[in-house]
């Protein structure tokens, strides 16, 4: 799945529960789902932090655009690379790509439905 189609698939689906991906991809995003943001004991998948995620089957390349919660985050030159690293640990990822893009802007509503449970949210 290209970056486009996947950044399609999340709008569609923003909101509805969605059956964990398999191979690759879920390894990745299990990898994401164990980097918290520094300010809100959240992980960033469930933040809503990562806007797309492509991962090359053939290649085993994986790419991965974010943001943070605020363009002033004092990790905004750090994170990128935390991210990549943990990522590198999945098996199977061959090479990790993170991109830090401002648009549009990150807000609550693009967070899981468990994410704002857990923040007293709902």
């Amino acid at each position: 799945m290209g970056l486009i189609d996947w950044l399609h698939k999340a709008e569609e689906c923003e909101g509805k529960p969605q059956a964990a991906p398999e191979g690759l991809e879920g390894l990745v995003i299990a990898a994401l789902r164990t980097v918290y943001d520094p300010e809100i004991p959240v992980n960033i998948y469930d933040l809503g932090l990562v806007y797309a995620l492509e991962v090359e089957q053939a290649s085993r390349k994986v790419r991965i655009h974010m943001t943070l919660t605020a363009p002033g985050c004092p990790v905004a030159q750090t994170f990128p690379a935390t991210v990549e690293s943990a990522v590198m640990d999945v098996s199977g990822a061959s090479e990790v790509k993170v991109e830090l893009v401002w648009d549009p802007p990150w807000s609550k509503d693009r967070m899981s439905e468990a994410a704002r449970l857990e923040l007293g949210l709902l």
